[in-house]
């Protein structure tokens, strides 16, 4: 999470009951958590306030849009150029994310494609983004882990039963 707040155990059993239960409603996830119907609704309004519970567009499967190909792509770029290039990738749709890095390589890019031709397609328009030096190019054969933060949610969730604080 990007701020001092942080997320206490509440709100890790809250955020957890989401996890299993997404359509839940507020007063459901109150009986189950054992709290009032107000104040899961103002932990709820405070996790969104702080950027804890991000966009649902991250549960969405790109396959089932058409795009069942997803590749990483490793991006270097002339370093005066880095804001303008993650710009110009922030327009082509097939852009999934970009993340800034250390070492090496400058970004890692998260694309999807429809097809091999596709994909060939969208790593030709990366290369000839302008300020792009090299790229290389990984196509995700299959995901051997799921994105997950439930096993970090339980041990903050657990924190407040055995008196810890922070981060193990």
């Amino acid at each position: 999470m990007r701020n001092a707040e942080g997320v206490d155990a509440t709100d890790a059993r809250l955020l957890l009951a989401l996890t299993e239960s997404p359509r839940a409603s507020v007063l459901a996830l109150a009986e189950r958590l054992g709290l009032s119907r107000n104040t899961v609704q103002a932990r709820l309004s405070g996790l969104e306030a702080r950027g804890a519970v991000r966009s649902f567009e991250r549960r969405i499967d790109p396959a089932a849009l058409g795009y069942p190909l997803t590749a990483f792509v490793t991006v270097q770029v002339v370093q005066r150029r880095l804001d303008e290039v993650a710009a110009a990738l922030s327009e082509v749709p097939e852009v999934v994310e970009v993340l800034g890095l250390s070492g090496p390589t400058d970004l890692l890019v998260q694309v999807v494609a429809r097809d091999a031709d596709d994909l060939y397609r969208i790593a030709g328009q990366l290369l000839a983004t302008e300020g792009v030096e090299r790229t290389n190019t990984s196509l995700v054969m299959r995901t051997l882990v799921e994105h997950r933060l439930s096993p970090l949610l339980q041990r903050v969730a657990e924190q407040q039963r055995s008196g810890q604080s922070g981060p193990q």
